[in-house]
């Protein structure tokens, strides 16, 4: 079965897009370059527009000072505006082929997250659209993503507690995108994973990288593509075998997230064996039982901190987040519900 996933998922890949982009037409940004914005759309969480001055500004010209991360967008830098405000800015630095993606992603997240606001998402401060130069500026969120404090770059030590807490803020997040309050109709991030879930001083956790994200039309709980896009180890198999994106989508890679959550692991790794370089494979058999579960509980994790019923309870709803049907995962306000009652649970150690 995972060969036909990873084949099917290749073949639909190579197949041409229904959002292509020709990379050689340069389409101006309409109203995001309007000096006014009144008769731009609504916008929450997004009011400023910067100059490409104000972002080399801001980053002492993009010193390796100020760089803080990298992505597929392009270079993430640490930034200060002038009233003082410290942010994250991400800079649009791709080749010439992929240029085209990256301009649609830019437009899908200033326009996505222009109209969401939520505390379990991060937020938009504003973006540049100067000439050709792309900049997207977020809060600054000074603990990092996930991945890397559960993978020891961090020199923060996540118990059992803290996990729960970043499980539930970001299950508060996708439920808030799968739900209609958000834009009125249902949004699919479409590339949840533990390098997207940014923490605060107080380790709130804020679902951040909006670019491969997709409203649903007509508010419909499907919609069929093309071309199938997002992360491997996080990718719905039923998405990748026929095309058909869902809410349940996101509840696949949520599941994944807890799993790196109960087992300190990444989703793949990638000097690894076939079987071995996949969490799911790895660890889906040994969910449901108390005792086979000990041996896939993160080493790292104090047994003082959490009790063996919350952790079956987690181990549990991520196995049902993973199934291979769509239809037989819980729903994101489902999970925040179990996800609460786990808390509460693990409040009795």
């Amino acid at each position: 079965m995972p060969f036909n996933i990873v084949s099917a998922w290749k073949k639909r890949l190579r197949s041409k897009s229904q959002d292509h982009i020709d990379p050689w037409i340069y389409k101006p940004i309409e109203f995001w370059q309007l000096k006014d914005r009144s008769s731009s759309p609504k916008r929450r969480n997004c009011s400023s527009v910067f100059t490409l001055k104000q972002m080399e500004e801001a980053t002492c010209s993009f010193s390796d000072e100020n760089l803080i991360g990298k992505g597929g967008f392009g270079r993430v830098y640490k930034g200060t505006l002038r009233d003082g405000e410290v942010v994250a800015i991400k800079k649009m630095d791709l080749p010439p082929f992929k240029q085209a993606d990256g301009e649609r992603e830019f437009r899908v997240e200033v326009d996505i997250l222009s109209r969401l606001d939520h505390p379990n998402l991060v937020k938009m401060i504003g973006y540049c659209a100067d000439g050709k130069h792309r900049f997207l500026v977020y809060e600054f969120m000074p603990k990092g993503n996930l991945q890397d404090l559960l993978n020891g770059i961090s020199e923060v030590k996540m118990d059992w507690p803290l996990r729960l807490k970043v499980a539930l803020g970001a299950a508060r997040g996708l439920a808030y995108l799968h739900s209609s309050s958000a834009v009125g109709i249902p949004i699919v991030h479409r590339d949840f994973k533990s390098t997207n879930i940014l923490l605060s001083e107080y380790f709130e956790a804020k679902i951040s990288d909006f670019g491969l994200a997709k409203l649903m039309p007509n508010g419909e709980d499907m919609y069929a593509t093309t071309r199938v896009l997002g992360t491997f180890g996080y990718f719905d198999p039923e998405y990748a075998s026929t095309g058909k994106l869902t809410l349940q989508s996101d509840v696949y890679a949520f599941g994944v997230v807890l799993l790196e959550l109960l087992t300190g692991r990444r989703a793949i790794e990638l000097n690894q064996g076939y079987t071995d370089h996949n969490l799911i494979l790895q660890v889906r058999h040994l969910l449901g039982d108390r005792k086979k579960l000990r041996k896939v509980i993160d080493p790292d994790l104090s047994k003082s901190s959490y009790s063996m019923e919350s952790i079956a309870m987690f181990a549990d709803l991520a196995s049902r987040c993973v199934r291979i049907e769509g239809g037989a995962r819980p729903s994101m306000a489902e999970c925040v519900k179990e996800l609460q009652l786990i808390f509460r649970a693990n409040m009795r150690v």
